[in-house]
Order: C-alpha cells, then sequence, then structure tokens
C-alpha cells in the first residue's frame, strides 16, 4: 500500500509518517519503482505509534516501547517503568499548570479592568 493509503488507514499525515522513517521507527518495503510499500504490520506499528504520541510519550520513549512491543520476551515490568516515568512528568506538569492558574486567576480578580492606569497584572509581571 503507498503512503497515501497507508495514510488515510492509520489517520496520519504522510508527513509523519515520513518523518517516523527518517528516524527509523517504520521501515516499508520498497516496489520495484522504489515507492514505499506499507505492509498490515507497518499499519499496525504507526497506529501503535500515533496511540503513544497521542498519550504524549516522547519520540524515544515510543522507539523504545515498539522495540518492546516487539519483543516476546519483554518483562512487562521494563513497560510499566516507562510508563510510570511519564505519568510522574505529567503530573508535575500538572501541578505547574495548577500553580499558574492560581496565580494568573488571583492577578485577574485583583485587575479592576477599568480606565486607570493602574493593573495588578503589569505590575507582577514588572517586577
Amino acid at each position: 500500500m503507498n503512503i497515501s493509503d497507508a495514510a488515510t488507514q492509520c489517520g496520519l499525515p504522510p508527513k509523519t509518517i515520513r518523518y517516523y522513517e527518517d528516524i527509523g521507527l517504520v521501515t516499508p518495503g520498497r516496489l520495484g519503482n522504489g515507492y514505499r510499500d506499507y505492509s498490515d504490520d507497518d499499519l499496525h506499528k504507526l497506529r501503535f505509534l500515533q496511540r503513544a504520541r497521542g498519550l504524549g510519550f516522547s519520540v524515544e520513549d515510543c522507539r523504545v516501547l515498539l522495540s518492546l512491543y516487539e519483543d516476546r520476551n519483554r518483562a512487562s515490568a521494563d513497560v510499566k517503568e516507562i510508563a510510570k516515568t511519564h505519568l510522574t512528568e505529567i503530573e508535575r506538569k500538572i501541578a505547574e499548570l495548577q500553580s499558574l492558574q492560581k496565580t494568573l486567576s488571583e492577578l485577574v480578580h485583583a485587575c479592576h479592568g477599568d480606565d486607570r492606569p493602574h493593573c495588578p497584572i503589569i505590575n507582577d509581571l514588572a517586577r
């Protein structure tokens, strides 16, 4: 199957599929004319990558997860450790965003939003 059909089948843009090929995550076969020929296995890998990236895993995490997926002798503990590390990072980002939300909410409530030049938001940004 060509790249357009593969893109339609897995829901990824052709540019992303080419990128995944360039960095070695997917290696489709080639036809006699040099065109890419995506197999069902390639489509499955592309869907796997789409789901993993959708969950926020880095490209390098995806590389490791894909290799673990293909390793039938893998230990699920290895997969879990990658997921736990990623979850910890997500939780850290959420806490950071909640702190930003709290601070900005306080500044917005402190600002009268009228015609006067005094603005707690500007004052806070300028300090």
